[in-house]
């Protein structure tokens, strides 16, 4: 059976994915800038309250995915205070300038995260996903798993490429496992199953009622997804 991965905002999110079967928690805040770094209280929080893993976003800003060398220090001392505050990893991704991974910084990152798990988030979405995903496979700074919509918009446009990279996942050793997400729903993650057989999915608003975050998560809709991927 997959793994299923919740995107959460708060404790209540938290408790509620985890009672009705979610495996892991993406913890965010500013989801309508597509996820930013939460509050240390709000980490706090949503780590006391659950018993499963929470994955926190480090992420400074909305505007792009290239970061100044500036802005390491502050990143820095993000990374600390999540992995003092108990939670299981973080949610990360740097680009350069010319699209490829940045790896000085990515370097940097692995080095700071010690122990914590580390999901490269969907800035690889904005590259071809299938030659970044062969760079980090390549790359010394491993990380866990590569949250991606396969390139495209969703998940379900960018399933032929989603595909191809679980495949390459799987041929390769210890290499980051490929956790589509991006307009998964309950909808169409049968047919997306069946074609990527992924080992883990991420979800978002399509757990929440009416598909809308400012909505509590549905569990019953939750868990009829997770009945899906049995």
């Amino acid at each position: 059976m997959s793994l299923v991965e919740i995107i959460v905002l708060n404790e209540e999110d938290g408790r509620t994915a985890e009672a009705y079967g979610a495996d892991r928690l993406e913890l965010v805040s500013a989801i309508d800038e597509g996820g930013l770094t939460p509050s240390f209280g709000k980490i706090k929080m949503v780590v006391q309250s659950v018993e499963i893993p929470v994955m926190v976003m480090v992420r400074p800003h909305s505007y792009s995915f290239v970061y100044q060398k500036e802005e390491w220090n502050s990143i820095k001392e993000e990374i600390k205070i999540i992995q003092e505050l108990g939670a299981a990893g973080i949610v990360f991704g740097a680009l350069t300038n010319k699209q490829t991974v940045d790896f000085e910084l990515l370097a940097m990152v692995k080095e700071e995260a010690k122990e914590l798990s580390v999901t490269f988030h969907r800035a690889i979405d904005e590259t071809d996903p299938l030659v970044i995903y062969k760079a980090l496979c390549q790359s010394p700074y491993h990380v866990d798993r590569i949250l991606t919509s396969g390139g495209k918009p969703v998940a379900l446009a960018g399933i032929e490429n989603l595909k191809s990279m679980v495949i390459e996942s799987q041929q390769a050793i210890n290499s980051p496992i490929i956790m589509p997400g991006s307009g998964l729903s309950l909808n169409n993650i049968g047919y997306i199953h069946n074609v990527v057989q992924a080992q883990e999915y991420h979800f978002g608003s399509a757990v929440r009622f009416d598909g809308n975050f400012s909505n509590p998560i549905d569990g019953d809709e939750l868990q009829r997804i997770k009945d899906t991927l049995q």
